[in-house]
């Protein structure tokens, strides 16, 4: 009987060892592939490590293939959008929606809440004005914005998980999924990869980006966060993720200048008002989604209230940096140490 275990328990070793020695040269075939689309007005890309080429090529179809379908239901630009079609609906009964959209709406109204409304994604009648802003180079008509803010407001709007329903509680309401959706989608497009087999994976849209496995040998992807006062120069501070999410939001690619003061493509829910001066906000939270929306609110709602809404939040964390006095100054809350330089091959 002791023999006979012992045989079998050999048996198993070597079988493992063998399944190890197997993973490890699967590992060391994996090629790197990357692929990018124009998708929610932003460019995204994918970068993943598979097999051989057709396999990369295919599940990267699959991934853009759910995000236009998401592009196609949530944008706020397409009259024919599920989310417009909800819109239009508004000051009206319950209105059935799809899974995504649900979900969507139910995440938004969670870090609203957490938020204290900073985060609010019926700001859409505020920032309709501010996006002719951006194009006139005028400030919006302080009258309309000020009808349009009596519009906004997460409490007006009601989910029902059971009937799975969305109801728009006054006339005149207006959604804008522009903080929340890329996320989403990016968590979405990440999910299509590993059903697709492809666990070693990063999806980036615009500056959300969401992670899978790390690459074959490393402790994680290697993302780099943009200098506030040249975004477009090399960052110089990098973090190390894998199976979460990063994302940053702040002025530096979608503001205007009107007469002399630098205005945000964000806005305050509360006030109506865009923000001022030169800010970002990089969010890390277990998925893109989360990470997407808590961005904005940060935001809004500053270092010092930001700090305290990430501080409530397991897996979360922060680093803003903030213009002040013609320097930047940076704030962190549970933020991860730089990563190392790169080892040079």
């Amino acid at each position: 009987m002791l023999r006979f275990f012992r045989a079998n328990f050999l048996s198993v070793a070597a079988l493992l060892i063998a399944a190890t020695l197997r993973g490890q040269t699967n590992e060391l075939k994996l090629t790197r592939f990357e692929f990018s689309e124009l998708h929610m007005g932003t460019l995204f890309r994918i970068v993943l490590y598979a097999p051989e080429a057709g396999a990369a090529t295919q599940a990267s179809r699959a991934a853009f293939d759910r995000v236009a379908a998401l592009d196609d239901a949530m944008s706020d630009y397409r009259s024919s959008s599920e989310l417009m079609r909800l819109c239009r609906q508004a000051g009206g009964p319950p209105v059935k929606v799809r899974d995504d959209l649900f979900q969507v709406m139910a995440a938004a109204q969670d870090i609203s809440r957490r938020s204290d409304g900073a985060f609010d994604v019926s700001v859409g009648p505020v920032v309709r004005l501010w996006r002719g802003a951006r194009r006139s180079h005028r400030l919006p008509d302080p009258q309309r914005l000020a009808q349009a803010t009596k519009r906004v407001g997460y409490q007006r709007i009601r989910l029902d998980s059971n009937a799975q329903t969305v109801q728009l509680l006054e006339p005149g309401m207006l959604l804008d999924l522009g903080g929340i959706a890329k996320g989403y989608a990016s968590d979405a497009a990440l999910a299509v990869l590993r059903q697709q087999g492809i666990t070693r994976a990063l999806v980036a849209g615009g500056g959300d980006i969401a992670v899978g496995d790390p690459p074959p040998g490393k402790e994680g992807w290697r993302i780099g966060i943009a200098p506030l006062e040249s975004p477009s120069s090399p960052p110089r501070r990098f973090v190390l993720l894998h199976n979460n999410a990063i994302s940053t939001s702040g002025e530096s690619e979608q503001h205007v200048e009107i007469e002399g003061v630098r205005y945000s493509h964000i806005v305050d829910p509360h006030t109506g008002q865009a923000l001022t001066g030169r800010r970002s906000a990089t969010v890390i939270a277990p998925n893109c989604t989360t990470s997407d929306a808590l961005a904005t609110a940060v935001c809004v709602l500053g270092p010092k209230r930001g700090g305290v809404l990430i501080d409530s939040m397991p897996g979360t964390s922060v680093l803003i940096v903030i213009e002040e006095q013609g320097s930047p100054h940076s704030y962190e809350s549970k933020f991860p140490p730089p990563a190392p330089p790169d080892p040079v091959r």
